[in-house]
């Protein structure tokens, strides 16, 4: 399970599970558990400081890289 984060200003966006042994560069909706500080606005998901961090593309947003930072552990069974 991953914690994101906004790398703007380190609020908590969502919980995340993440499978397999890749980058976070999408993140698939059903697999969010959990969300703190995110809304979904103008097809982007934006922290509450103003910062976008993802781009809503149906089933999964794909995330702005240089927009979060996570931290956890991910799950490799894969």
């Amino acid at each position: 399970m991953l914690t994101l984060r906004c790398a703007a200003c380190r609020r908590k966006l969502w919980k995340y599970l993440k499978l397999g042994k890749g980058e976070v560069l999408r993140c698939h909706k059903e697999r969010i558990t959990r969300v703190y500080d995110a809304e979904e606005r103008d097809g982007r998901i934006w922290c509450a400081c103003g910062q976008a961090v993802g781009v809503d593309k149906g089933g999964h947003w794909a995330m702005i890289s240089s927009a979060f930072t996570y931290s956890g552990t991910k799950d490799t069974r894969l």
